[in-house]
């Protein structure tokens, strides 16, 4: 079990441990979440589409243009319209 210890201010200073186990850096902001038992889980806030930039682009995948974003989206769009 990890401990940790509430400030007089009322802050808790997370131990490394779950920094790197929830994936939090300096700045990022954490989520309560009540459980049904009465506990409490501690769930790093969902970050926005932007920060994600990059995440799962593949080091040998072509990076795709806008253009060909809309092409690719016109193109499923039709030929679900002929389904």
């Amino acid at each position: 079990m990890i401990t940790a210890t509430v400030s007089s201010d009322g802050q808790v200073t997370l131990p490394t441990e779950i920094l790197i186990a929830l994936g939090l850096r300096p700045g990022d902001r954490v989520n309560f979440i009540r459980m049904e038992n009465g506990n409490y889980a501690v769930l790093p806030k969902i970050h926005s589409v932007k920060t994600l930039n990059g995440v799962l682009r593949r080091p040998a995948q072509k990076p795709v243009s806008l253009e060909e974003m809309d092409q690719a989206i016109a193109t499923g769009a039709a030929s679900n319209d002929r389904s």
